[in-house]
């Protein structure tokens, strides 16, 4: 291959001689063709720095967590009663074995919400006798936890003795998987090998497995780490990634902590067989309880194996340096039968290799393209974000860099300057009849009376019940024909919500050619303006909540839904399922039903915010909502509103007298019904 590029090499040389007359830029062309040659020709496989090997691993690491809650009812002598202890949760790490959503993890990390084995009942039982019985008791008698010992243990073990038997445990399970950008996403468990498990005589028990586990989320595009085909040697390095307990619960560090994983290093030091002959890796790399499940990487950043256990004293202290991993062979036997055909294939990987490549060997303005084109497949992933800060630093202020080539330099400049004056010149050329709010009330408090021209969309006029103080409305479509109100030598700022400001650009153009001399286009239109906190009006009455509400929304991108008269919008119980609503028209009347007796508790109409409670309460629906009329929602997320409610002020100011207001409300009522606290 190479000794066929080297003659058509020589081909291409004599020909262009005859037309490149000058010695330097013959000796360029030389080098682009060398350079060429490099770049289409084989190269062999480019050795990864250890930096290099766990920033392409680090983002595909995942913190597993298999919750257990419950309600116990039991008798603790007085009668059943029902609790809900504090939930069993155990944390390992997990790993993206294929980018479409899969990941590994040890067996014993998910056990507990997968099989829900005896002993985790028995945990929660004992949690919730000390919650209902014990607690109580020391109350009663005027006690706290470890003032009386003799006391607290005795009354421990009567109410063990008389709840523990007949308890009975409804269990509500569930795994999930956070990554590092803080999304935590539901899993379940496709494939299950269990844990490693011994008998009290120390004997293999019949389900003694390889402790690996399956797990499946939602379909997306993550990152992903590959299996290590090469058989590993003493001596090979190795990194182990995941988020040991230690870190998590280290009262010095702040919740980023549970969000990027650790990494620790080391190398191959043993190969060993656990109790039924399979086999193991050992290695001096550290480790913790947390680090479970978590990848071990060489460094080529591919999988050599899984932490899957620690070596503990006779006191049961960690015992470093003797830590064991299933191998990476194991693994792939294991995927054997699933849908995981191509561990380690990711549509991130590439576009994320390229990036820190690029950065690692200072093109920067290729690694910003690469790593924002990764970011933007799965936003905000921790060490993704700190590369593509540092490559736009990077990119702002470059390091020294020697340029031997002084007419290269100065035809760079050229090509810049061309470059820079073109986009200038465009930008100004696009940007001259537009002005920013701000400028607007500059011209204000220059004398200057701007007139305020609505040429919103019909569609987009009719949704929206906000406008521009003042504003005079003329509709796109009759620009060319109406006669708007408007001296021609006035100064005239046309606003819209179209991508940028087109309709407002088409109408402002149409204006000008029939006579009218200064017309502007309000950059960022009706949105921008709202967005720098300068005032609006209703078209309509609204409630000042309402009126906040619609400053922050853009209408086009939010999800609407419509109910008939008599169509329940949710129930009393249900799951809020992430979801508050916006009235844009309508009424709604909020029911409850008290002793069976359904009771009409309040009426919303237009502008009402519906639906909050349940979102703040992190509980389900305490009452039902039903259309009385032809009614349209507004579908506001969960996180919409939480944003909203941290970054507009306003907006809180209004939420915090809607619920002081209901709070003397139902204070009232508490009242005049002789309900006293």
């Amino acid at each position: 291959m190479m000794a066929s590029l080297v003659w058509s090499s020589r081909a291409i040389v004599p020909a262009v001689r005859s037309v490149v007359r000058c010695r330097v830029m013959r000796a360029l062309l030389l080098g682009l063709v060398a350079a060429s040659m490099l770049l289409v020709g084989p190269r062999d496989a480019r050795a990864l720095t250890v930096q290099e090997a766990i920033l392409r691993a680090k983002p595909a690491v995942a913190l597993v967590t298999a919750e257990i809650r419950a309600d116990v009812t039991m008798n603790c002598g007085q009668g059943l009663v029902t609790v809900s202890p504090s939930p069993f949760v155990e944390t390992g790490t997990g790993w993206f074995v294929d980018g479409r959503g899969w990941l590994v993890t040890n067996a014993h990390v998910v056990d507990p919400a997968h099989r829900l084995p005896p002993w985790v009942t028995h945990e929660l039982k004992k949690k919730a006798i000390e919650q209902a019985c014990v607690e109580p008791q020391l109350r009663a008698q005027g006690l706290m936890r470890g003032q009386r010992p003799d006391v607290e243990e005795r009354i421990r073990r009567q109410a063990t003795d008389q709840a523990l038997a007949t308890a009975k445990v409804a269990t509500f399970p569930r795994i999930t998987v956070m990554l590092s950008n803080g999304a935590k996403l539901p899993a379940e468990v496709k494939k299950f090998s269990p844990p490693p498990t011994l008998g009290s005589d120390g004997r293999p028990l019949p389900d003694y497995g390889r402790d690996l586990a399956l797990l499946r989320v939602k379909d997306g595009v993550y990152p992903a780490i590959g299996l290590s085909k090469r058989e590993f040697q003493i001596g090979d390095p190795v990194h182990i990634l995941g988020f040991p307990g230690v870190v998590l619960s280290h009262e010095l560090l702040n919740q980023s902590a549970t969000l990027e994983a650790s990494v620790t290093n080391g190398a191959v030091s043993g190969v060993k067989q656990d109790a039924i002959g399979q086999d193991l890796v050992q290695t001096d790399a550290p480790a913790a309880h947390g680090n479970s499940g978590g990848p071990a990487i060489t460094d080529d950043a591919s999988l050599v194996g899984v932490m899957t256990f620690v070596s503990l004293s006779a006191s049961g202290a960690i015992v470093q340096g003797y830590n064991f991993l299933i191998p990476a062979k194991d693994v792939a036997k294991f995927l054997q039968g699933t849908e995981v055909t191509r561990p380690g294939e990711s549509q991130f990987n590439a576009v994320w290799a390229a990036g820190i490549e690029a950065f690692l060997t200072g093109s920067y303005s290729t690694a910003v393209a690469k790593i924002g084109e990764a970011n933007a497949l799965l936003p905000g992933l921790t060490d993704v974000k700190r590369l593509l800060a540092e490559a736009e630093e990077k990119v702002k202020h470059p390091p020294p860099r020697p340029f031997p080539w002084a007419w290269a330099t100065l035809g760079v400049t050229f090509l810049s300057v061309g470059a820079y004056g073109g986009m200038w010149g465009k930008r100004w050329w696009k940007n001259r009849y537009r002005v920013q709010p701000t400028q607007v009330i500059g011209f204000i408090e220059r004398g200057l009376s701007p007139v305020l021209l609505d040429v919103r969309t019909k569609t987009d006029y009719e949704t929206s019940p906000l406008k521009l103080p003042g504003a005079i409305r003329l509709e796109p479509e009759h620009a060319a024909t109406a006669d708007p109100p408007i001296v021609r030598e006035q100064l005239i700022v046309a606003y819209c919500t179209s991508p940028e400001e087109a309709t407002s650009a088409r109408v402002a153009a149409v204006l000008r050619q029939r006579g009218w001399k200064d017309v502007r286009i309000l950059k960022g239109g009706l949105g921008g303006w709202t967005n720098a906190r300068l005032p609006v009006e209703a078209k309509a009455s609204l409630p000042s909540i309402g009126l906040e509400i619609y400053k922050s929304l853009s209408l086009g991108d939010i999800e609407r839904r419509r109910f008939k008269p008599g169509e329940f919008i949710f129930r009393e119980g249900d799951d809020p399922r992430g979801e508050a609503y916006l009235i844009h028209a309508g009424a709604v009347e909020i029911r409850r039903s008290f002793d069976g007796t359904e009771k009409v508790l309040n009426r919303q109409g237009e502008g009402e915010l519906l639906g909050e409670m349940a979102l703040f309460r992190k509980g389900p629906r305490s009452a039902s909502a039903v259309a009385t009329a032809d009614t349209e929602l507004l579908i506001i997320k969960e996180e919409r509103l939480e944003w909203l409610i941290r970054n507009r002020p306003q907006l809180t100011v209004e939420l915090l007298k809607r619920l002081s207001n209901l709070v003397v409300a139902t204070d009232q009522e508490r009242a005049q019904a002789g309900i006293v606290r």
